[in-house]
């Protein structure tokens, strides 16, 4: 029997992954149970993992799982960091992705990471933790798959193609979200029986 799990989230394009990647977990997405989103105030992504995590679980009653995500660009002091959904007024891959490439017009060294915080929270406690995918911001969106800066996000452990020119099982196996999704079903155990 799968074990019941919310993913405290509204992205469809997060349901999907994280549907892939936790085959054995019954997932049910927050916008499925209609469930409000809280104000996302943390200073970190592990803070604001928490936020939604706790939101969700006693929402629902269910075991909650979250994640807070996001791009962290060297050459802009880690920006857009914890921002990066909220990068523009508009909120849409399209106006943050022209943003960040007007950003770093010039700029030589575009070291970057995808960051994925993931916390669980169950009647028993809650955790959290991270994982990461280093790579660099590429000067053009290529690719059709994935969302957000997926397009100009170049993994080193894929290159020279970006994120959003992987399959699905490509960018499953070396992702953010995949990296720290390693040790869920070991926390799951710990916090769920």
């Amino acid at each position: 029997m799968r074990t019941p799990l919310l993913l405290a989230t509204h992205n469809d394009g997060k349901v999907q992954e994280f549907a892939r990647l936790l085959p054995d977990f019954a997932l049910t997405g927050a916008r499925a149970l209609q469930l409000d989103a809280p104000e996302e105030t943390g200073q970190t992504f592990i803070e604001n993992a928490l936020i939604k995590a706790r939101a969700g679980a006693q929402a629902s009653g269910l075991p909650t799982l979250a994640d807070d995500s996001g791009l962290e660009v060297d050459a802009l002091g880690g920006a857009p960091g914890v921002y990066s959904k909220r990068y523009t007024p508009e909120a849409i891959a399209e106006t943050n992705n022209a943003k960040l490439l007007r950003e770093l017009e010039g700029v030589e060294e575009r070291t970057a990471r995808f960051v994925c915080a993931l916390a669980l929270v169950t009647s028993k406690g809650e955790q959290a933790w991270r994982g990461c995918v280093e790579g660099h911001i590429g000067h053009e969106l290529r690719g059709e798959q994935g969302f957000g800066y997926d397009p100009l996000f170049l993994p080193i452990k894929a290159a020279p193609k970006t994120m959003a020119e992987l399959s699905a099982g490509e960018k499953d196996a070396i992702s953010h979200r995949g990296q720290a999704l390693l040790s869920l079903e070991e926390r799951v155990a710990q916090l769920c029986d």
